[in-house]
């Protein structure tokens, strides 16, 4: 019994050790993923949407928090004027998985600026075009943050990629809570950009 206890003991003791040691390497090393994370995902995906923007929109962000989520907002500026917003949105059931969107919408305009798939599982040569094909992305460009985005089968504007309507769908999804919650914040995201005049 007493072999059982001491057993016990330094399981718990070693097992609270690991745990202490896991949780400190993921504090120090949260800012480095992050930074990577924009550098590499996210970035390419912003700087695609907001070409052309006199600022840089990876350093211009704030974040805002709609219910328990937090959401990073990248500014874009042109002709000097903060027009732009940029974030991201996950689409929930695609073929292999969640896709992640980034979606730019200009405020003055309420409408969409253009968007990019930035992760994603889907299949190479099927599903894996909703990041690469920019016919597909361009359907999303100009339309109002009040349109209902779905694919042109379940009644929207947006055609689904031949043989990847489940991806298609995935990014409408995304697209689509993204337009809500930008609806929903617009008086917060309006008051936040006025720092970056």
């Amino acid at each position: 019994m007493n072999e059982m206890i001491k057993m016990v003991v330094v399981l718990t003791v070693l097992s609270a050790f690991a745990g202490g040691l896991l949780a400190a390497v993921r504090t120090g090393t949260s800012e480095q993923i992050e930074v990577q994370q924009l550098q590499f995902v996210k970035g390419p995906a912003i700087l695609e949407i907001l070409a052309g923007a006199s600022n840089n929109p990876i350093a211009d962000r704030f974040n805002l928090t709609d219910g328990e989520i937090e959401q990073t907002f990248f500014v874009g500026k042109f002709d000097g004027e903060p027009t732009t917003v940029v974030f991201e949105n996950i689409g929930r059931g695609g073929y292999g998985g969640d896709i992640g969107v980034m979606a730019g919408i200009n405020l003055d305009t309420d409408k969409i600026v253009a968007v990019a798939v930035t992760t994603h599982s889907e299949t190479p040569g099927l599903g894996a075009r909703a990041k690469d094909d920019p016919k597909f992305a361009a359907q999303f460009k100009g339309l109002p943050v009040t349109e209902t985005i779905k694919v042109t089968g379940d009644g929207g504007p947006i055609n689904a990629i031949s043989g990847a309507t489940i991806t298609s769908r995935a990014v409408c999804g995304s697209i689509a809570a993204t337009l809500n919650q930008y609806q929903k914040l617009k008086p917060e995201i309006a008051e936040q950009i006025k720092a970056f005049k």
